[in-house]
């Protein structure tokens, strides 16, 4: 039997999960058997996802994590990723990603010299692949960063407006007793929004 965990990304509250529900059913029409289903809203340049960091906990050997693009499992420095990935590779599992070429069953088939190629090409696509989601990361931000300071420069930069949203759950699960990791996956944010808003919260919380 096939099995596969599948991998959902966003970046923001702001996006929706829905529109990836569509890899699950795929999944499922090529044979895959799903073990788990990992939805999370946080950056792909962060490593300390806790969805990410629970799915391959829960990997097995064998089984095949699907996601809708190589960005969204990472768009870590390349350094950063391949060790994600190496991560993936210590519990036995491989990746299934649109874009990327997938030459393991071929390269389990061979032996000696041929074995070693196929692999080294397979490492080579997917640090290409890696690298590429981690250039575009920062060409969005440098291009954010230069429309910011084109606002400011115009006097029409406000900056972001707060989550109140987001904040009052951060705060309500944290007084609940909530650990910091299980406040960020049920409030869809990271870990270091968590810290920063808690630690804001009690700065500015009046003495009882």
């Amino acid at each position: 039997m096939n099995v596969a965990r599948v991998y959902l990304r966003v970046s923001t509250n702001e996006q929706e999960l829905t529109r990836q529900n569509s890899i699950i059913e795929d999944a499922r029409s090529k044979g895959f058997y799903i073990a788990g289903v990992y939805k999370e809203k946080a950056s792909g340049a962060r490593l300390d996802r806790p969805e990410l960091q629970r799915m391959i906990a829960d990997l097995q050997p064998g089984e095949v994590i699907v996601a809708e693009k190589i960005d969204r499992i990472s768009r870590l420095p390349l350094s950063e990723a391949e060790q994600l990935i190496g991560s993936i590779k210590a519990k036995g599992a491989k990746l299934a990603i649109p874009g990327i070429v997938d030459l393991s069953e071929l390269a389990a088939g061979q032996d000696g010299v041929s074995r070693i190629v196929l692999e080294s090409v397979q490492d080579m696509l997917l640090k290409v692949a890696l690298q590429a989601a981690r250039d575009d990361y920062e060409t969005r931000r440098e291009r954010q960063r230069q429309g910011v300071e084109l606002a400011k420069a115009s006097g029409k930069y406000k900056g972001r407006k707060p989550d109140n949203k987001t904040h009052e759950r951060i705060i309500a699960l944290r007084e609940s007793g909530m650990t910091i990791g299980r406040t960020a996956t049920l409030a869809g944010c990271s870990i270091s929004q968590v810290k920063r808003i808690w630690s804001l919260y009690k700065t500015e919380k009046p003495v009882q």
